[in-house]
């Protein structure tokens, strides 16, 4: 581990604490932990990444817990999605030391800037669940969001929860609310299937990590608990504003590239 001075580490935590909240009202708390690991001195982008799964399995796991209690969310639908996204996220993992992330910032601008604009032109979705299918269309439908989503998010992470609530609520006609606790169960998935490549692999930086989750946790505690009590309308708007962010931050980074 590298020789860190008190003031990073506070940092790092604080960065945790934030990560925590904005990843259990909407998804994106990697916008804010991997970036800020990226930038301590000594770290491999390897062991940021697996060091950023460390830290957000622990908010995850008590968002999870929360969102279960006070929403109830479908697990018909939450198990086979979950499960399909540990697998993806495993794989992911495995491909994080071969393929260069740059390749793929561009890609998820884009992507990115088509789900912000849909969202805005479209202030009625997600406000209420209107499921577009029942049965095993629906199961398999989110098997596949959860395979895919969990892929990316073993390979590079930011993000991810950001991208399945908004599948939940545009392929699968979830409201905003329990969007966002089936994706806390999904998520959770996805970090665990990414630390079974990561652990063995011996890319974790411990100490950091579990400082950084106690704190991811304690804003994953809140940001459930707020997310429940005020509804699907305040989950849109964060939703909007860390998509927004997540935008400026990769539109940045590819201006950045090319000059």
């Amino acid at each position: 581990m590298p020789e860190l001075d008190l003031t990073t580490v506070l940092l790092l935590v604080l960065a945790g604490l934030a990560a925590g909240w904005v990843d259990a009202v909407v998804g994106g708390g990697g916008l804010i932990q991997l970036p800020a690991l990226l930038l301590v001195p000594g770290i491999s982008p390897v062991q940021a990444l697996a060091t950023n799964k460390l830290g957000s399995i622990m908010g995850t796991s008590v968002s999870s817990l929360t969102y279960y209690r006070r929403v109830g969310p479908d697990l018909t639908t939450a198990g086979p999605m979950a499960l399909a996204a540990l697998v993806g996220a495993f794989g992911g993992a495995a491909l994080a030391t071969l393929i260069p992330a740059e390749l793929f910032t561009p890609i998820i601008l884009v992507v990115l800037i088509g789900v912000l604009l849909f969202t805005i032109l479209k202030p009625q979705l997600g406000a209420h669940d209107d499921l577009r299918w029942e049965g095993n269309r629906h199961r398999w439908t989110a098997a596949g969001i959860g395979l895919v989503i969990g892929a990316y998010d073993g390979l590079l992470g930011p993000g991810t929860g950001t991208f399945l609530v908004i599948s939940l609520v545009s392929i699968l006609g979830y409201a905003f609310l329990p969007a966002s606790a089936l994706a806390k169960i999904v998520n959770f998935a996805t970090n665990l299937g990414a630390l079974l490549y990561f652990v063995p692999h011996g890319a974790v930086i411990w100490g950091l990590g579990l400082a950084m989750g106690a704190a991811n946790l304690v804003g994953g505690y809140v940001g459930a608990r707020m997310a429940v009590a005020k509804g699907s309308g305040f989950v849109r708007v964060v939703f909007v504003v860390v998509v927004g962010a997540l935008v400026c931050k990769l539109g940045y980074d590819v201006v950045g590239d090319l000059l």
